[in-house]
């Protein structure tokens, strides 16, 4: 193992940055470390439907669990400005406010693993593509139900003007999330919801 250390600037997503770098640089490690603050914070607490966002003056407390370029397992707690502790399933959405350092713990045999999947591109591109905003609520939903029925699928978080005239162009649409499967466009959230309605989106594994 080796340590990496890594520095997140004002506005980036604290989850989709950490998937980003392993899908990126394909490793897999753990947080050994994080302090910072954010704006807004989205977590999953146990047995509720939904996220539980909050905005504000929020300081990170604790961040723990694992990334691979599979994805990530992320548990964050973190104080309001009454002190107040939260805490549950880091979610997309959680933003950060004046910066987060963080310390991520990298396993040796990552390297191996991006060797090995250098010869053999193809077969692992997943067929779903998706770009999503920062702190989009359907964004988030989106990337939810991807997780939970354990689908491949590629992510870019449109951070700047540039990479939302790209997308729009490449879309035609002005709104994220935006879905594609095997290149083609299939639209946003609700088409990706009427998808699995109908019991098609589990075939794309």
């Amino acid at each position: 193992m080796h340590p990496l250390p890594l520095k997140l600037t004002p506005g980036s997503d604290l989850r989709l940055s950490l998937e980003e770098l392993a899908r990126t640089k394909q490793l897999s490690g753990f947080v050994l470390g994080v302090v910072g603050n954010l704006s807004r914070a989205a977590f999953q607490c146990p047995g509720q439907p939904e996220p539980t966002v909050l905005e504000g003056d929020l300081e990170v407390i604790t961040l723990n669990g694992t990334l691979s370029p599979e994805g990530v397992h992320l548990h964050l707690s973190l104080s309001d400005g009454a002190c107040q502790v939260w805490g549950g399933h880091l979610e997309p959405g959680t933003l950060v406010q004046k910066g987060v350092d963080l310390l991520v713990g990298v396993l040796d045999q990552a390297q191996q693993v991006a060797d090995n999947s250098k010869a053999t591109p193809a077969a692992q591109t997943p067929r779903l593509e998706i770009a999503v905003l920062p702190g989009c609520p359907w964004c988030a939903r989106a990337l939810r139900l991807l997780r939970t029925l354990d689908l491949p699928h590629t992510v870019d978080t449109v951070n700047d003007d540039a990479a939302f005239s790209r997308w729009q162009a490449r879309s035609g649409m002005r709104t994220f999330p935006q879905v594609f499967i095997d290149g083609e466009l299939l639209g946003g959230y609700d088409d990706l919801a009427s998808l699995h309605a109908s019991g098609k989106l589990e075939q794309l594994r």
